[in-house]
């Protein structure tokens, strides 16, 4: 794993592109389709249209049988009466109103008979002959007032129908003596009908488009036709034709792609991609400080290995879906990076998963009110105690819990067992998360070698090994440590950057000194020897002084430190110039023969405010203690010296802080070194010289008081010497006894 993790940093550092985040991101994009269409991979369900083995239902399923469902709602829209659309009457009006004045005028023309029923049988034009002799026949022989009443009744019955509304296949039995009414004669029913006959049209037509919604709304009433497969139900039995219900009852469980082929799996993929850049676009875009190969690491092994939980979860029948360490995933990463981040990428990961392997609506949402809880409770934690996590775990499993019953109320399924059951897995589930992320983020900070608030609090404590080491071989760079961490610490909280990581890469900056401690000023006072560098030409102490930070750096790998720390070992004094002894060294070589190239700090350059912040305090506390009984104003002037050196010699610029920033620790760093430099009256001493000379009596009463002290300290003392001597003479007692 560590060689890994090497050859990655290496690519990165050599190739033009970050092949290291392009390598982690392409092997565990794969590695995740992989998994999640193993599932489907690994069994062969089918074989031309036969079940090859026994599948039960994990869930209760519910699928719709489309083929019976089809077959109803077509019956039913078959009994849909068309949606009949009304045209225009006035044709049939004005039609009857020309065939009534045309009867009307050869009534009381003056023409033979003969001629009056050749007239009224071209008028009276109808297809049945029996029907148009009787019309013929009364219209010839009533009285013009007959005529004129038989007509004023046709265009009543007209009329009426029109306004009923009238369908050609309507036209018949509107115009028979049943709808008629019997109160006529034959005659003049002959002749009503006759009339109607000649001008009666439909003016009801069929609407097609209606008609087609309001049967399309009658096929809707008609409720799907279901199956249920209950948790324990088979739904494929060896040697069984598979149908189409039973085809959707396998995917509802999870066998989406029974028949898995080439454009199933680049589908997996390609969702997986997606889901994967969508994170990595977060990262790059809102969490810069995790973009990084070691932290896409952790995401992709976390991601990795919970989507071969999950699978196996999703693929056995005995074991809950509810067990599925979805919130060990939020936990562990919300300690690694933020919660912020972790609650995203755990959305991610249960969109992923459920659509891969058909999980049911109320998993994902339970499970995102999980990574919700699990994100909160991590934020609250102290890190004092990794137990802490446990208890996170054991919270986030109680929330889960109070959801899945909540969610069981709202869906009326109120199965107290089943609803017990999976309040329990939950609750399991949420223990079992807290004591995995117990065990694999120590294990995790040491393999990928990164940081964490819990490592930081380790790191903190001054009995651990390094800082024992420092405080016994370089007592001086110790105390001088401890004071920088002061000054990070409070600067870091000024300008709002990471106050727990400046003060232990503090603790931690100087720890190259351990290899030769005597030859740094602020040990030899100590160890009360004299400064070696007095005999020393300035080049060689210049190569003890600077290899300090390179030591630094070895003795933190060799002792396993996170990169984090390794940076403000190698940055806090970038490629500073080691004043002192370039003038040493011009003085006495010459300015021509001396390049402060030769004497700067090998680098880099810090490249964070923390890093940035401990360069000016370890500057700023060295220069401020040099000085003797400083005033506040030469401790402002000497702060804002060093800063000013710093930026002229653009060693910060490739820090991200801002004028701003830069301004506020100066101030920080005022207020602290003042603090720390105030001065201290001689209490002691001027007592005593007030007493000396008389300027302070004690009365009678308290020299009194003070003789019974100390006569009362006497008796005490007295009796505490003979009690061991009493004892020791009843020892003696015993013995001769």
């Amino acid at each position: 794993m560590f060689k890994i993790l090497d050859f990655i940093k290496n690519k990165s550092k050599t190739s033009g592109f970050k092949f290291s985040g392009f390598f982690v991101f392409i092997f565990f994009t794969m590695a995740i389709a992989l998994l999640l269409s193993s599932k489907f991979l690994s069994q062969d369900l089918i074989d031309n249209g036969i079940g090859k083995k026994e599948i039960i239902a994990k869930k209760t399923i519910e699928v719709v049988d489309t083929q019976k469902t089809e077959i109803s709602r077509r019956d039913f829209a078959k009994k849909i009466k068309p949606v009949m659309m009304p045209v225009d009457s006035n044709r049939v009006l004005s039609a009857f109103h020309t065939l009534k004045e045309s009867l009307l005028r050869v009534k009381i023309d003056d023409s033979d008979r003969q001629a009056k029923y050749i007239e009224f049988s071209n008028l009276l034009d109808i297809t049945n002959p029996e029907k148009k002799e009787a019309a013929v026949s009364f219209a010839l022989n009533t009285s013009k007032n007959g005529l004129n009443a038989i007509l004023q009744s046709s265009e009543i019955v007209l009329n009426k129908y029109l306004k009923q509304g009238l369908q050609d296949d309507d036209i018949e039995a509107y115009t028979s003596k049943k709808a008629l009414g019997t109160s006529l004669s034959s005659g003049q029913m002959s002749t009503i009908s006759a009339i109607l006959e000649c001008v009666i049209l439909p003016n009801l037509v069929i609407d097609d488009f209606a008609t087609d919604v309001a049967k399309k709304n009658a096929k809707n009433l008609i409720k799907p036709y279901t199956v249920t497969f209950h948790k324990g139900d088979t739904i494929l039995k060896p040697d069984e034709p598979i149908t189409q219900v039973k085809r959707d009852a396998l995917k509802k469980s999870g066998y989406g792609a029974l028949e898995m082929n080439k454009s199933a799996i680049i589908g997996i993929f390609l969702y997986t991609l997606l889901c994967v850049s969508t994170l990595v676009m977060a990262i790059k875009y809102r969490q810069r400080k995790y973009d990084d190969p070691r932290y896409y690491m952790i995401l992709g092994l976390l991601s990795v290995i919970l989507s071969l939980i999950c699978v196996k979860i999703s693929s056995n029948n005995d074991i809950s879906n509810y067990l599925m360490p979805i919130p060990a995933f939020s936990i562990i990463l919300a300690i690694f990076t933020t919660p912020a981040l972790s609650f995203v990428a755990t959305v991610v990961f249960i969109a992923l998963i459920s659509t891969t392997l058909f999980l049911e609506p109320q998993f994902i949402s339970i499970f995102v009110f999980a990574a919700l809880a699990s994100v909160y409770f991590v934020s609250k934690i102290s890190y004092t105690k990794r137990m802490d996590l446990v208890s996170c775990g054991f919270w986030t499993g109680v929330i889960m819990s109070i959801f899945i019953i909540v969610t069981a109320v709202f869906e009326s399924q109120l199965s107290v067992n089943a609803i017990a059951s999976d309040a329990c897995y939950a609750l399991l589930n949420g223990v079992i998360s807290g004591a995995s992320a117990f065990v694999i983020i120590p294990f995790f900070e040491m393999v990928f070698k990164t940081i964490t608030p819990y490592r930081l609090i380790e790191l903190a404590d001054h009995n651990s090994p390094i800082l024992s080491e420092l405080q016994c071989k370089a007592p001086g760079t110790y105390h001088h440590s401890l004071m920088v961490a002061n000054l990070c610490e409070a600067a870091a909280e000024a300008i709002g950057a990471d106050s727990i990581l400046a003060r232990v890469g503090a603790f931690y900056h100087d720890i190259g000194k351990l290899q030769k401690p005597l030859f740094f000023i602020e040990n030899q006072s100590y160890f009360g020897v004299e400064n070696p560098h007095n005999k020393l030409n300035p080049r060689l102490s210049k190569m003890v002084i600077i290899s300090h930070t390179k030591d630094g750096v070895e003795y933190a790998k060799k002792k396993g430190l996170p990169q984090e720390i390794i940076n403000f070992i190698q940055q806090h004094h970038g490629e500073a110039l080691a004043g002192h002894f370039y003038n040493q060294a011009v003085q006495l070589e010459g300015k021509d023969n001396v390049q402060q190239d030769q004497f700067r700090y090998s680098g880099p350059k810090p490249n964070m405010k923390e890093t940035a912040i401990l360069m000016l305090a370890d500057a700023v506390e060295s220069a401020v203690r040099s000085l003797k009984n400083p005033s506040m104003e030469e401790i402002e002037n000497m702060i804002n010296k060093i800063i000013t050196e710093r930026l002229n010699d653009g060693q910060l610029s490739d820090s991200p802080l801002t004028l701003k920033d830069i301004k506020l620790i100066a101030i920080t760093f005022n207020r602290i070194l003042r603090g720390m430099q105030h001065d201290r009256v001689k209490y002691q001493q001027g007592v005593m010289n007030e007493l000396d000379e008389g300027k302070i009596v004690i009365g009678q009463s308290e020299e009194e008081k003070l003789e019974k002290k100390i006569q009362k300290k006497i008796e005490e003392n007295k009796d505490k010497e003979a009690k061991p001597a009493k004892s020791k003479e009843e020892d003696e007692d015993k013995d001769s006894n």
